[in-house]
């Protein structure tokens, strides 16, 4: 029969792992083959020598805590620290360190098995290296499973939707996908399902607030060491500034190509308008001055001037250089809603009137003219089932400066929240084909400009609908307006 000891020592010796005996002073006392393959020393070389050969210099004061702990028959499991190969380099070892005792128990000596662990810190080392990459990125980079459930949220990701960690680890990625977008995420899953790399996704997201911003995500599947797809990995990036930069260019090109066509218009029609001028001038010579018919001759040669005078602004490109006029601005106004009374009447609109503008305001007539035409004409144009257009002028005394306030009130549709945000940028309109989107915009321009301030206020609920427009006009012209 095998002598069992001749067992263990086979054992010993053909191990993976180093297996070091040593006595109760620290010196080697056995030594196998794995010892020498990870340490490079021969038995011959270790066998009697003190372990501290393998223990780098700056950590000698561990064999004897070691030692302490062996004598008192404790045994240290997986205890990870550095050793020192023959050729001078040091790697990472995990040990686990048992006391030998001799027949009578009494604790004699200790082995040690050593398990070299580089491969393992090296992967740890990585993982950590990544995790801070990932975890200092500005871009949002997360992490889901297969159902769409958050398994990883970055400082970035924090800092992009407003949710903690906490509140969204575990919870589903729908809750940053707005209502009318959720249906993509079944398409992103889809494909993530099928290997596939879904690169610069350009859509909208929701942050905690509600707040929707644009987005642009690459979206990579994540698999497993036998390469089964079990998630995916997002990286999103706000692009909200870069799309804000692109919508204005375009609406810079858009200007620009206006601009430019006003300009050919304003040369074409220009002669045609002269000969109308002339024609109305004639006109009203042979019709007498009381008569109603000199009076509408009037108004219509004071609105070929106005047409005149925006041909040669070209569409608001061209500032006016008429001097400013003293008049009141209900003057203004009832020549507005002559031209439109036809319109007004057809519509089913009555005008309610309340001027108190007793002082003159010096303003350029063509400009302010095309302002309150303006906005009569969206008033009209929202009040298709008739209504009531309220109008009214006040001399206000304000921090701001002493001047004039109109007011124009409707009673149509009303303009909606998120539509609101946006009446006053170029060539944007909620009346589709039927409107150019430069009207309120230009109003705007023109109101500025002389120093004024323009706002708009609106309802869409049933039974108290409208838009209010308030235009306030000082009677000083501030300096930066001049300029």
């Amino acid at each position: 029969m095998l002598d069992p000891r001749f067992h263990l020592a086979a054992i010993v010796s053909s191990s993976d792992d180093p297996i070091i005996s040593k006595d109760l002073n620290g010196t080697i006392t056995s030594w196998n083959e794995a010892a020498v393959r990870l340490f490079g020393y021969e038995p011959e070389e270790m066998v009697g020598q003190s372990i501290l050969r393998l223990i780098p210099p700056e950590l000698h004061n561990e064999e004897a805590d070691i030692l302490s702990k062996v004598r008192a028959g404790e045994r240290i499991d997986h205890y990870e620290t550095t050793r020192v190969k023959k050729s001078g380099e040091k790697f990472p070892v995990s040990v686990t360190i048992s006391p030998v005792r001799d027949e009578t128990g009494r604790v004699i000596g200790a082995s040690k098995i050593a398990h070299d662990i580089s491969d393992r810190k090296k992967l740890e080392e990585i993982r950590s290296r990544l995790a801070a990459i990932v975890n200092s990125a500005d871009d949002a980079i997360i992490s889901k499973d297969l159902k769409g459930v958050v398994k990883t949220w970055n400082a970035g990701a924090c800092q992009m939707f407003g949710y903690t960690a906490e509140e969204m680890i575990g919870q589903p990625v729908l809750r940053l996908i707005p209502k009318d977008l959720q249906y993509e995420e079944d398409e992103i899953l889809q494909k993530l399902r099928a290997g596939e790399r879904i690169d610069h996704y350009e859509t909208t997201r929701q942050k905690k607030s509600g707040e929707t911003f644009e987005v642009s995500v690459t979206i990579s599947p994540i698999c497993d060491e036998t390469g089964r797809v079990i998630g995916a990995s997002k990286i999103a990036r706000d692009i909200s500034d870069r799309k804000r930069i692109e919508r204005l260019l375009v609406q810079s090109e858009k200007l620009a190509a206006t601009g430019r066509m006003a300009s050919a218009i304003a040369h074409e029609i220009n002669n045609p308008l002269e000969s109308l001028m002339n024609l109305i001038y004639l006109a009203r010579q042979n019709s007498p001055a009381e008569g109603k018919a000199y009076k509408l001759l009037m108004t219509a040669e004071g609105e070929l001037e106005r047409v005149s005078h925006i041909a040669r602004q070209t569409l608001g490109y061209y500032r006016d250089t008429n001097s400013p006029v003293d008049l009141h601005l209900h003057d203004l106004v009832e020549n507005v809603l002559t031209v439109y009374n036809s319109k007004l009447i057809s519509s089913g609109i009555s005008v309610d009137r309340r001027f108190n503008d007793l002082q003159k305001i010096a303003v350029s007539k063509g400009e302010m003219i095309q302002v309150i035409s303006n906005i009569i004409a969206n008033s009209i144009d929202a009040m298709r089932d008739g209504g009531v257009l309220h109008i009214s002028t006040r001399k206000v005394i304000s921090s701001a400066g002493d001047g004039i306030q109109i007011v124009i009130r409707d009673s149509g549709t009303g303009i909606s929240a998120e539509n609101l945000a946006r009446i006053f940028e170029p060539f944007f309109t909620t009346k589709g084909e039927l409107g150019t989107g430069i009207g309120l915009w230009v109003a705007k321009q023109l109101v500025e400009r002389r120093g004024g301030q323009i706002s708009v206020a609106s309802s869409t609920e049933k039974g108290s609908s409208g838009t209010s427009v308030t235009i306030f006009l000082p009677f000083v012209i501030p300096p930066r307006a001049l300029s």
